[in-house]
């Protein structure tokens, strides 16, 4: 029976989700496996992957033959390099202990890596919200100087009819008080016209 590591899908539409199965070449891609060994998710970033490694391991030395996609995630994952170094101590050209050290510096470079990435995209991420709440205070204090200009033009235009009311009001007061004394005088005329009769 010819074995292959492969990813069947779940999730819903738009939204996959993939379990990492061993599985029988002739099964269908969503149908029966032997035993599942990990999960995928690349909605996340960077991509949230679960794997079993020593089972990964066993089933690549016992011969499985893992797709293209599932092999680049058993290679990002280390279980590729691990197999690898386990073939070594078969044939003799290294010890357990050597290989052992050999992937626990690659797995500690890989982390560091993945951490590294991981604060460049927390760091990126800050900074696009800082920069777009700066932008945003901007756009607010523009708009804010646009109002103060609009509302002290109006204030100056209503200071200015204003001043112009007052005047008109007071040349109208003072066309009024130098009528009144024609207006007294004329009658105190009348007034002295009328006993001469």
């Amino acid at each position: 029976m010819a074995t292959r590591i492969r990813l069947q899908r779940h999730g819903r539409k738009k939204r996959a989700f993939f379990h990492i199965v061993v599985t029988d070449s002739r099964a269908p891609r969503d149908g029966r496996f032997i035993e599942k060994i990990g999960t995928y998710n690349p909605i996340t970033n960077p991509a949230t992957i679960d794997l079993n490694l020593d089972r990964a391991v066993q089933w690549l030395l016992n011969g499985a033959q893992p797709t293209d996609t599932a092999a680049a995630i058993l290679s990002y994952k280390g279980a590729k390099y691990k197999k690898h170094l386990q073939v070594g101590v078969i044939k003799g050209k290294l010890s357990q202990e050597e290989a052992d050290k050999k992937f626990a510096s690659w797995m500690e470079e890989k982390t560091n890596k993945i951490e590294s990435k991981k604060s460049n995209l927390a760091s990126a991420s800050d900074k696009a919200k800082s920069d777009a709440m700066k932008a945003e205070t901007k756009r607010k204090e523009d708009i804010a100087a646009k109002i103060l200009a609009k509302t002290s033009e109006l204030a100056a235009e209503v200071a200015s009819e204003e001043a112009a009311e007052e005047a008109s009001e007071e040349s109208t007061e003072e066309t009024a008080t130098e009528e009144a004394p024609a207006e007294e005088a004329a009658a105190e005329e009348a007034s002295e016209e009328a006993p001469a009769e």
